[in-house]
């Protein structure tokens, strides 16, 4: 009989199973990768500033500049970020924003307000330091390593946004780990980002530079923290 006391404890214990079950899966869920680039058209993003990102053969490419793509759904925070990508050339320029707090209307905005994950292997060669070299913060922070490929080999960077400290790592190797409010160089270019807090929540995009500075995407992916 269904009111028997064994019979109460086992349906117990199979509505405890049913949950615990429902919340795992909840939580796989939500620490699942989530592609923001589906290979085939640019749904979800927008293009803002000079020259365009378009799709050839399966990726997202740049071209011309200075622009941004940026993801139109939401803000990005607690979360990792992995974009894949490739040069064109043995070396170009582009970047990753991250942080930026308002919706870009205009390209450069993002680049004063926001942060700039660097795509820039040799940035000696426009005049620029280490502070300015792959997977920095750009103008932000020093390299911890420098393991950024030339082109056309593929190169993955995974951005961690947690609360107030990001942390990068190139190619498996880790390059930024910074926490907002620690001490940064000052500001040396009019093209540099101004200095002070960015917001544990800001919008995501990629950089189109210039005509010389093609770059390739291949993934673009987003996994929460919690």
């Amino acid at each position: 009989m269904i009111n028997s006391p064994k019979t109460k404890y086992f349906l117990k214990l199979v509505l405890l199973f049913i949950c615990c079950f429902c919340l795992n899966t909840v939580d796989a869920q939500d620490n699942e990768w989530k592609q923001l680039f589906n290979g085939k058209d640019l749904n979800g993003w927008k293009h803002v500033g000079g020259g365009n990102h378009h799709i050839e053969d399966g990726l997202i490419a740049s071209n011309g500049g200075m622009g941004l793509l940026y993801w139109t759904a939401e803000k990005m925070g607690n979360c990792v970020i992995r974009v894949v990508y490739r040069m064109e050339k043995f070396n170009s320029n582009s970047g990753i924003f991250i942080r930026v707090p308002i919706e870009p209307k205009e390209e450069w905005m993002p680049v004063y307000y926001g942060y700039e994950v660097q795509i820039d292997n040799h940035p000696e060669t426009s005049g620029e330091d280490e502070y300015h070299i792959s997977s920095t913060l750009y103008a932000f922070t020093k390299p911890l390593s420098k393991p950024g490929k030339p082109g056309p080999e593929w190169n993955t960077v995974e951005i961690t946004l947690d609360g107030p400290r990001t942390i990068i790592h190139l190619n498996g190797e880790l390059v930024t780990d910074y926490r907002e409010g620690e001490p940064t160089p000052p500001r040396m270019f009019d093209f540099e980002p101004y200095l002070g807090i960015r917001p544990d929540m800001g919008y995501f995009g990629l950089q189109n530079h210039g005509e010389e500075d093609r770059v390739f995407f291949k993934e673009v992916a987003v996994r929460k923290l919690y």
